[in-house]
């Protein structure tokens, strides 16, 4: 992954509350793992009258800290990217405690059903409680004396996935969409590689000059890294065509072909990586199989 300008160097302490730009406030959860990197990234947007974006998990120290970065200010509202449990559980202790309302994407919602032979990983880490006061969709705004925000629809990480533009600092909060210290993770069903290879060409339309992510530090040349994370995929699409052209039949068989050294705890989420790649050269008919598309099912080449 050479080919994908990332960068690491986000050392921050967890609770500790910076003003990364105008406007923007980091906090840091304390749940560092393989999967969220130093932790999760929740935002504090505004002065006086503020927005909360991306609480974060269910973790009381966190929720103390966002509300004491927040004292003597009125939160009016907690934005929600998407429905993980690292990102939305903590809005419902926070509009407790704040009177906020919950906004950003809808319940939880897979990509498709699980398919026979599937197995849930992919939405182990969903928040299927979380219910926002309202939904917003494309385009939809909400704003208070010092910012807008403008939901920018980016499904592909999850279906529910939203990123949000914030007009007074040229700025985009990506979400998960798009991160600076890893690839982003596609797990059917809850993600669809079809939907996030799109979801990254519609930024390539847009022109913030900086993305704030839910994981790691920014991206602080956002068109430079999209050009990076397509290539990426379309590497990685090509190679795992190119497994099953030479007789690689299944996901267990490409996995170690593709990821030799990988962490064995990062595997699982490999595998659902290789499916969701897979579901969308099926989907174009470059790959088939009899029957759906599942983790355990035998491919071939397609006639497309």
């Amino acid at each position: 992954m050479s080919d994908i300008p990332f960068d690491q160097g986000f050392e921050v302490e967890a609770g500790v509350t910076i003003e990364v730009a105008p406007g923007i406030r980091r906090v840091l959860a304390p749940n560092p793992s393989p999967f969220t990197g130093k932790g999760t990234c929740s935002y504090i947007i505004g002065h006086g009258r503020v927005a909360i974006i991306d609480p974060g998990p269910d973790d009381a120290r966190h929720v103390r800290m966002l509300l004491a970065a927040a004292r003597n200010e009125t939160v009016t509202h907690v934005v929600i990217t998407h429905t993980h449990r690292d990102h939305s559980p903590a809005a419902a202790a926070i509009q407790e405690a704040t009177g906020a309302t919950v906004v950003g994407c809808g319940p939880h919602r897979p990509s498709r059903p699980w398919a026979e032979g599937e197995e849930p990983r992919g939405e182990s880490g969903a928040d299927r409680a979380f219910r926002p006061d309202a939904e917003m969709l494309d385009g939809d705004e909400i704003s208070g004396p010092e910012w807008h925000l403008t939901a920018v629809a980016t499904p592909g990480h999850t279906a529910n996935h939203l990123a949000f533009a914030f007009a007074e600092g040229n700025a985009l909060f990506s979400g998960d969409h798009v991160m600076a210290w890893s690839t982003t993770i596609v797990a059917p069903p809850d993600g669809s590689m079809t939907d996030y290879k799109a979801s990254l060409v519609r930024l390539q339309e847009r022109s913030e000059g900086i993305y704030w992510p839910g994981h790691g530090g920014p991206v602080r040349e956002p068109q430079r890294f999209l050009r990076a994370l397509i290539h990426h995929r379309l590497q990685r699409e090509a190679a795992i065509l190119g497994r099953i052209r030479t007789g690689d039949s299944s996901i267990a068989d490409i996995v170690p072909r593709l990821y030799d050294g990988l962490n064995p705890a990062l595997l699982p989420a490999a595998a659902l990586s290789v499916f969701a790649h897979v579901e969308d050269l099926v989907a174009r008919r470059l790959v088939v199989t009899d029957g759906p598309a599942t983790l355990t099912a035998r491919y071939r080449p397609g006639d497309a």
